[in-house]
């Protein structure tokens, strides 16, 4: 078991550039390899997942360049129908976007293929994306449990239909798209509030005719998908442990470069505002279709709020950082419609109800959502040893809560960061001042 001790700081200070945009660097790979022509990605996040993603692939007869250390990836495109059957299981690791995503492009294939990851995304729903892939006519199954990956997917005749879904899932709603683009006709998908468009706005890029009405995207079938040059900017779910630090650790200033401000993805950014933080948003500007801007975070004494409805999904990851941050404010803050959190890599209403009050803080969890208890002040907390539950986000806000506690904080699996940011604990100490 990897441990990490967390000993209290004084204050955050400097700049630091986050790790790429996980979810933007899984579509540049998946719709490279589809594409005709050479894709380059530039500043691809080289995590544990998007590994999976660029591996994946490999096995389905694409050749995929990776410099790891400088981030730059050249995907030689096979075009829509130049995928090969693979001659094992495709193992998606602990990646569900590489799971559900490539779920929809493999329901259009002329092969067989099975899909199977780790323990905890073997243990996760994909009922979600598995039904409605279903009335496009795609095979896909459930080997071991109808709810469950590892999927078997057979060769179908997909046609496009209008499906409308009951949660806010971009995961979900790319699957559909991409079953789509092999659909014959028109095929629709409409969302009870917006999830994330980073599979919209970078279709359209490469060339499929995709439209976006309200809560309705449609794609029609697509004869081929064209390559183009993507650079990727910073995640903001990654920036996040960054900007709450800064926000509860008295004295500190940093500003945090190259952060895709995605509004569908940027709901912690209209939070922490609504909370009285002191958030400056610098260099503004377009990178590859995406809005990207430096962020200046100040500490603020932050008040209670609210967090409910059509804002869930564009923060959905955040929110156990979120609560760290509600623990520093004064009043309670409510989160509620946030039941995705239990089909994520822990429960993390569980999992962040559980590190808090350990730590001293006064949290009540919810069916969907959480009652955190402000105490004014991050710096009430005390130590604990609390288990990160090999959930990356998890691990992250704990480190955020730990840096202000009265003592050292021992955090269990912390090596689950690799996961979206192997880099982590390197950034924060680079910008850490000690007593």
């Amino acid at each position: 078991m990897n441990k990490r001790i967390i000993k209290p700081i004084k204050s955050l200070q400097g700049e630091i550039t986050p790790p790429a945009d996980k979810s933007i660097s899984h579509r540049a790979v998946m719709f490279g390899a589809i594409a005709k022509g050479t894709t380059h990605i530039h500043n691809c996040l080289m995590s544990a997942d998007v590994l999976s993603t660029i591996n994946v692939f490999r096995s389905l007869g694409v050749n995929i360049e990776a410099d790891e250390n400088a981030g730059e990836v050249t995907v030689h495109g096979v075009g829509l129908k130049g995928l090969k059957a693979p001659s094992d299981i495709l193992n998606t690791g602990n990646s569900g976007t590489t799971t559900r995503l490539i779920s929809g492009i493999l329901s259009g294939q002329p092969f067989e293929s099975i899909l199977s990851g780790d323990d905890s995304l073997n243990s996760r729903p994909m009922k979600r994306i598995i039904d409605p892939l279903a009335k496009l006519g795609a095979d896909i199954k459930g080997i071991n449990n109808p709810e469950t990956a590892p999927l078997k997917i057979s060769p179908a005749h997909l046609t496009g239909t209008d499906i409308s879904i009951n949660i806010a899932s971009a995961q979900v709603k790319s699957a559909i798209l991409l079953a789509g683009l092999y659909a014959k006709g028109e095929t629709s998908v409409t969302e009870p509030s917006k999830s994330r468009d980073h599979t919209e706005r970078m279709l359209k890029a490469f060339g499929a005719d995709i439209s976006v009405s309200q809560l309705t995207t449609s794609v029609k079938k697509c004869d081929e998908l064209y390559a183009m040059d993507i650079t990727v900017p910073s995640d903001i779910s990654s920036a996040a442990y960054f900007i709450a630090a800064a926000l509860i650790t008295p004295g500190s200033e940093i500003l945090i470069k190259n952060v895709c401000v995605n509004p569908t993805r940027a709901g912690i950014l209209n939070v922490c505002e609504n909370m009285g933080a002191d958030i400056t948003r610098l260099n503004e500007r377009i990178v590859s279709g995406e809005p990207v801007c430096d962020l200046n975070v100040k500490y603020s004494e932050l008040n209670s709020t609210v967090i409910e409805g059509d804002i869930i999904p564009a923060l959905i990851d955040e929110i156990p950082v979120i609560a760290v941050l509600a623990t520093a404010a004064e009043g309670n803050t409510y989160i509620r419609d946030a039941k995705e959190l239990k089909a994520k890599e822990s429960d993390r209403i569980a999992t962040t109800t559980a590190f808090l009050n350990a730590m001293g803080g006064k949290v009540t969890p919810t069916d969907d959502g959480m009652v955190i208890q402000g105490l004014k002040s991050a710096r009430l907390l005390h130590g604990a040893m609390v288990e990160s539950k090999k959930d990356h986000r998890i691990a992250m806000s704990e480190t955020v809560a730990a840096l202000n506690a009265t003592s050292e904080t021992t955090i269990n699996d912390a090596d689950c960061v690799d996961i979206s940011y192997p880099r982590f604990y390197e950034d924060m100490k680079s910008i850490i001042v000690l007593n």
